[in-house]
């Protein structure tokens, strides 16, 4: 049986897109993420209504995404990764946004969502690729007889790592940790990768 491993984005391998946005806007109310709050539709209506008050645009957004750089020791460890299985990075950030990080580390598979910009390249809207898609992605995946082993740090990322037959949480909070204190939970790329190891060579 093939296996692929499925991680989140960001807090996994880059930074935080809307911290790294809010830290150079100075607005501290964009720095809520999928880490702290389970519902995805009401975080995105909140962060679009603050765009739309302070009249920042996509543009706005890239320009602070062009100046990022994954986290220290990500692409060491992907490309460690990508030669034990097959990668799929599995995020609910947006093809505009991710654009440039893919570049930054060596393109991986990414399946994400899209936004919706009108003419004057302000963000109205967002178009999920499928509601749940993480976890629907690694059923699809398992539909074709993949083992799968996922991780990732907030809540979007539990559907997923239950769906998949192994998976860890990886520099989750305190808070998701306890909740969910029967998923492993690791703090660095050594461990992490040492989890993928075991569930490649079990």
């Amino acid at each position: 049986m093939q296996h692929i491993v499925c991680l989140d984005l960001e807090g996994v391998l880059v930074p935080e897109i809307w911290i790294a946005f809010s830290e150079a806007t100075n607005i501290p109310e964009l720095r809520r993420t999928t880490r702290d709050e389970p519902d995805y539709d009401k975080l995105m209506r909140f962060r679009i209504n603050i765009l739309k008050e302070r009249n920042l645009n996509l543009n706005d957004i890239q320009q602070v995404i062009s100046g990022m750089h994954p986290l220290d020791g990500a692409l060491d460890f992907v490309q460690s990764l990508r030669e034990r299985c097959q990668l799929i990075i599995l995020s609910d950030t947006f093809e505009e946004f991710a654009k440039p990080l893919m570049a930054k580390l060596g393109y991986p598979t990414l399946f994400c969502n899209s936004l919706v910009v009108d003419t004057d390249n302000m963000i109205t809207s967002y178009t999920l690729r499928q509601k749940d898609g993480k976890k629907h992605a690694v059923t699809a995946l398992k539909s074709i007889n993949m083992k799968i082993f996922s991780a990732g740090d907030s809540f979007n990322d539990l559907s997923m790592i239950l769906e998949s037959h192994a998976g860890c949480l990886f520099r989750a909070p305190e808070l998701i940790k306890h909740q969910y204190h029967h998923i492993p939970a690791v703090e660095n790329y050594k461990d992490l990768l040492d989890h993928i190891d075991t569930f490649l060579n079990g």
